[in-house]
This record gives C-alpha cells, structure tokens and sequence, in this order.
C-alpha cells in the first residue's frame, strides 16, 4: 500500500465526479479519497484527508478552483494539484498554474491520459497537455483568446508567481528569474513592454549551458521527461537533473513558467 496514490476529486458536477472515480478506481495503485463539489470543501478535505493528487476544477461555486490552489500552496507544496478544464472556456487556467498547481488536463481526454497524467503529478512531474502548450502561452503573453479585450487575467498572471509561487518538480516556490510580476503588462498589447519582455527571457536564458537549452526547448513543447530522455539520448533520472537545474536557474516554479520564457524569448 506504500506505493498508493491517494487522489481527491474536486468538481461541481456530479457526473464529472463519478466519471472520474469510476476511470481512476479502476487502476489498483489509484484510491478515491473524497470528492468535494466545491473549492472551500476541497480544501477542507485536502487538510483532513491529505491526498497525494488533486483534480481542481476551475469554475466552481463558493469558492473557485483558483482560490482553492492558492489556499492549499499557503500550506506547502503537497499536495500536487492538476487543474481539469475545457480550455475554450477557461481563461484563469494560467493563473491556477502560476499560483501553484503542477499542470492542467482536458476534460475530454481518454481515460488512459487521465491515469498517466495522476501518476506522473504523484511521481513529481508537471503536466502539460502538448496540443494545447501553443495555446496556453498565447494566453500567457496576450496574444490568444480575445486579443486583450480588457480582460484582467494578465495582471493577475502576473503577479500570481510572485504572490504565492508555483510548485514545480521539487515543490519549490516560484523565483523571481524574469517569470512573475511584469508578464501581464508584456501581455497588454503594448510594443515596448513586449520588447523588454522578449529581452528579459533572452538574459535569462542565457544562464543557461547548450543542454540545458535544448532540454528547456523540448520542455516547452510539452514532452515528458521520459519522452525528451529519448528525444536526446540521456536517461530519465538525468533528464529530471536537468529540469530541475533549469528550474532554479530561471527562477521558474514549474515547467509551463519555463515553456512562457521560450516563446517570449523567439
């Protein structure tokens, strides 16, 4: 029972619940440890229960999935948090992983997705969706979704990392290295902002070595660590070394931070 993962589900709807339970009760390593229909109740439970993954909903009532990262990253790294979404719909995604959470998933993904996605949050790892990665940091540097029709997500995203700090592959908190306050005004439409921005992800970038860069690149692009140890020919265990280095060089919480520097830096 040591190797257990103990999963909450948070969702508003009771049909994305029992969906849920019933995919990941179905692996023997997975155990269902509560569902909450709210924020406030997830957190709750979270404290009492003290899961090893938590599905979040974003959209929720009494308290929003948002607001229920930023309370759980109050009290530490644990546990890892994956955000469920539809993404068309969920502008605050990039706020709920600035706050802390470790990766998102899409509601309509195949089961199997869903199960390695709770296994690799439990092992440590971040979880991002590749066909959506372009998408997410459109929305990160404000060239997705309405094109900045004053919306106020990016001085919320912009201040996120800073406020609570993101929880990447060892649980640590966002650093300041170019990836916290000043993204939502690089992300306002305003040219010199964007240019200082592109500017402050080529310095920080700069610190790191030719590997490191190329590991930060297939980063970027969504790839797990076991599919960039065999895009590049080194082993997980390695690959994990070099995450984690890149992650304090650039000051980043999590591997989405380093995937926004990437773009903002082309």
């Amino acid at each position: 029972m040591a190797d257990t993962v103990r999963v909450l589900i948070a969702d508003d709807d009771p049909l994305v619940r029992v969906g849920l339970s019933l995919v990941l009760g179905a692996a023997p390593e997975i155990r269902i440890v509560g569902e909450a229909g709210d924020g406030a109740e997830a957190v709750e439970m979270c404290r009492g229960l003290q899961p090893d993954v938590v599905l979040m909903d974003v959209r929720m009532p009494r308290m929003d999935g948002l607001a229920a990262t930023e309370a759980l990253r109050r009290d530490g790294p644990a546990p890892a948090i994956i955000v469920l979404t539809t993404f068309d719909t969920d502008e605050n995604l990039l706020g709920a992983l600035r706050l802390g959470a470790n990766g998102f998933l899409l509601k309509d993904i195949a089961p199997t997705e869903i199960l390695n996605a709770v296994r690799r949050a439990a092992a440590g790892e971040s979880i991002l969706a590749p066909a959506v990665v372009p998408r997410l940091i459109d929305y990160a540097v404000g060239r997705g979704g309405d094109g900045g029709s004053g919306r106020d997500d990016g001085s919320d995203l912009g201040g996120g990392a800073a406020r609570v700090g993101g929880v990447g592959e060892s649980g640590r908190g966002a650093g300041a290295g170019g990836t916290g306050a000043g993204r939502g005004d690089a992300g306002r439409g305003d040219g010199g902002r964007a240019a200082e921005a592109r500017r402050n992800a080529r310095a920080a970038l700069g610190r790191l070595s030719e590997r490191e860069r190329e590991v930060a690149e297939a980063v970027a692009t969504g790839r797990s660590n076991a599919e960039i140890s065999g895009e590049l020919h080194m082993s997980v265990p390695t690959v994990k070394a070099y995450v984690s280095r890149i992650l304090d060089k650039l000051g980043c919480g999590n591997r989405v931070q380093i995937a926004i520097l990437i773009h903002e830096a082309r």
